[in-house]
């Protein structure tokens, strides 16, 4: 089983998230943000990653880093699990719609992080989180995770159906990404010989 504990303490936030990617996608979450809770749970359930998180931040400031603290301390838990990357399909993409809006996901587990962000949003906030917040989990993740990710909205009004097709995206994206090549599960997906 790929699995990782990560304990993250700051004078800001103090967070325990514990991961296995080869989980049915349960989950227990509790950042005090209700909707980044939300969002984290889609990641976990369509993702099949098992995810138990929990953060006490200083959310009488705004939650800016809580959810940039959460996202760091997630995607080093992720890169652990991954370990030399051995054997993964390393490639991952997905189309999500959902009603009106449709978002794609596509990435690489190259271990050289990037982030592409086209997405837009009419709301400055949904529920006590600034939407903002949303490009800056994906490029934190993207970065501690060692994420190469394109993330576009082709499609989109309602800034719920938005924000939560981007967490199903990746969530589908990475669950193809980590799964292990049948073809090739004993050598890394580079012709490098290293990600």
């Amino acid at each position: 089983m790929r699995t990782a504990s990560v304990a993250r303490k700051t004078a800001e936030t103090d967070i325990a998230v514990e991961l296995n990617l080869d989980g049915s996608g349960e989950y227990d979450i509790q950042t005090g943000i209700g909707f980044f809770d939300h969002m984290l749970e889609q990641l976990s359930r369509h993702g099949l990653i098992d995810l138990k998180i929990r953060c006490t931040g200083d959310l009488h400031i705004d939650a800016h880093h809580t959810v940039e603290d959460v996202a760091l301390a997630l995607g080093e838990a992720f890169s652990q699990a991954l370990g030399d990357r051995k054997g993964i399909t390393r490639y991952g993409s997905e189309y999500i719609p959902m009603d009106e809006t449709l978002v794609r996901c596509a990435l690489d587990l190259s271990n050289r992080p990037y982030l592409v962000w086209k997405v837009d949003f009419t709301q400055d906030r949904l529920g006590e989180l600034d939407t903002e917040m949303f490009q800056h989990f994906f490029q934190s993740f993207a970065f501690k995770g060692g994420v190469s990710m394109n993330v576009a909205m082709i499609d989109g009004d309602n800034n719920h159906h938005i924000a939560e097709a981007c967490f199903k995206a990746l969530a589908r994206a990475l669950r193809k990404a980590v799964e292990i090549d049948p073809r090739k599960s004993d050598a890394i997906p580079s012709t490098k010989g290293a990600l």
